[in-house]
């Protein structure tokens, strides 16, 4: 496929990028053929699309992980240290790039964006947000190990099951009414046009993110017995520094779960991955019908993983593989071959991606840590092999680095010992090669650590993201004083255009517009506008 800044704009494709969150990449069947996870919809939508097999986020949590995607740029370049930090306005994101490259930018779904600013380029956005826009979740390193009241707890676990309704649920529930509104007010637009305005349609749903709770026809798809318990286990008195700053985050140190309590949590996590890939599903069906398919770019991916008990550790906030690997397909057989990528790669690409998808070029004189994915979907020979991530969130109080590169993954942060790791031979990390004392490990161990001596300034960014934290919180009680002004988006829905209206235009011409495909009868002054225009 090739696409530059001379495509024409009639080349130009739909992209339909969906999106989920905290969908665990290594457990799903598309990546394991084990897998009971049951996800029809995805699994055929994955024989025929490019599979990214070693895909991570650059950020192992919400807010972070979405603004690094968004902007192509790494999170301490950008603030991004945690679920209450600003994304500020100023920074550009593919949606800015592709509203100038001629699309029509749309969200409907989570972004957890954090500021007033809850567009980011944008040009329509179709609902709220599930999660705060407000400084509220701000980390505190000035309290060391304290643990804040916000964060998370095992009441998920404790708690898990089926459902008639949850909060997770009506939000889902009016993501994708909105989304397939869209694409059918889309298709509606373009008959008789000889070229609509291409669109850029981000589907965000929060599913399978914790709670751990699904419907009952979900939950029903699966039997107790056929839930796999996690398949390593480490004691809490075993578990590296920043595994028990995480067991004390969400307060399971000291409080182990029962393996009843464990199996119903995945049963419910497996029975919300079913119940995205049934989203998925209905998103697919209205491509389908609206005959967008040939002319449409689907992406699939995720923020984050989620560890499911795997080590003992449940949620996020760690660059172990269960949290920081995320399912990455891109579908578009009209211009890629299906295969699958063993590079490792991440969300961080997106952007110079979705450009280059666009017909676009990237403004040369902006930062952009991001890199093509396009060698990878042709298979050409120039594939890069690298991720880099930075996490400066709950769970660690000093800024916690990662490069994977080739078969290695290494994670540094200041004040816990280094880690290092080959995925190809030890996927499960459990050994630890920084403590290995063969003269190939010990010299690779040398390289990493100056080359993360060379990449970072760690007081720096430590003190960076200190005094982000401090005026945030300051700021954040002054605002709670008096009147309470929200950031969060409020999506507004003009009745009077809706439906039938008296003023809108002729009974027979409503009708007419709104049916999809349309009637051979045009009435008379519709094609009397027509002929006008």
């Amino acid at each position: 496929m090739t696409m530059d800044a001379s495509s024409s704009a009639a080349k130009q494709p739909n992209i339909l990028f969906i999106m989920t969150d905290q969908m665990c990449a290594p457990i799903l069947p598309f990546y394991d053929p084990k897998s009971s996870i049951k996800m029809p919809h995805l699994s055929r939508l994955a024989k025929e699309s490019v599979v990214f097999d070693s895909a991570y986020c650059n950020s192992p949590l919400c807010a972070p992980s979405r603004f690094v995607l968004m902007s192509g740029q790494l999170p301490h370049k950008i603030g991004a240290y945690d679920n209450a930090a600003d994304f500020v306005s100023n920074i550009p994101t593919f949606a800015h790039y592709l509203r100038r490259l001629g699309y029509h930018t749309c969200l409907s779904g989570k972004m957890h964006f954090v500021g007033a600013d809850q567009l980011h380029g944008y040009e329509e956005r179709l609902t709220s947000d599930i999660y705060p826009a407000d400084y509220g979740w701000t980390v505190n390193w000035d309290l060391g190990e304290v643990r804040q009241d916000w964060y998370h707890n095992m009441s998920s676990v404790l708690d898990a099951g089926s459902c008639v309704r949850t909060n997770q649920i009506d939000f889902d529930e009016e993501v994708m009414y909105n989304a397939q509104k869209y694409l059918y007010d889309h298709a509606r637009r373009s008959m008789g046009q000889n070229r609509t305005q291409p669109f850029f349609l981000t589907v965000s749903l929060t599913h399978p993110h914790d709670p751990y709770t699904t419907l009952k026809q979900f939950w029903d798809m699966y039997e107790n017995e056929q839930i796999p318990l996690p398949t390593i286990n480490i004691k809490q008195e075993d578990q590296d520094p920043h595994s028990i700053r995480l067991m004390k985050v969400i307060d399971i140190w000291d409080n182990p779960m029962s393996e009843e309590a464990i199996r119903r949590a995945r049963r419910a996590y497996f029975g919300n991955c079913s119940y995205v890939d049934a989203n998925v599903g209905k998103l697919l069906q209205v491509l389908k019908e609206c005959d967008l398919v040939d002319d449409t770019i689907i992406i699939f991916s995720g923020d984050h993983g989620d560890f499911l008990g795997e080590r003992g550790l449940w949620y996020k906030m760690s660059f172990l593989e269960p949290s920081a690997r995320v399912p990455f397909l891109v579908y578009a057989p009209k211009y890629f071959s299906p295969r699958r990528v063993t590079e490792s790669v991440s969300t961080i690409d997106l952007l110079p991606t979705l450009v280059q998808l666009a017909g676009g070029q990237l403004q040369p004189d902006l930062e952009m840590d991001g890199r093509t994915l396009l060698p990878h979907l042709t298979g050409a020979e120039n594939k890069h092999d690298e991720v880099i991530g930075e996490y400066m969130a709950e769970g660690t109080l000093a800024p916690l680095m990662m490069i994977r590169r080739g078969v290695y993954k290494f994670i540094y942060c200041p004040i816990d010992p280094p880690q290092l790791f080959n995925i190809q031979n030890d996927p499960h990390e459990l050994v630890n090669l920084a403590q290995s004392s063969s003269l190939e490990h010990v010299q690779l161990l040398a390289r990493f650590l100056k080359e993360i001596e060379q990449r970072w300034n760690m007081s720096s960014i430590t003190a960076q993201v200190l005094q982000s934290q401090r005026q945030r919180r300051f700021t954040d009680l002054a605002l709670r004083i008096g009147q309470w002004k929200s950031w969060d988006h409020q999506s507004f829905r003009d009745a009077s255009k809706q439906y039938i209206r008296s003023v809108a235009a002729n009974l027979d011409d409503l009708e007419y517009l709104a049916r999809f495909p349309r009637t051979a009868e045009v009435p008379p002054s519709v094609a009397k506008q027509a002929a006008g225009s």
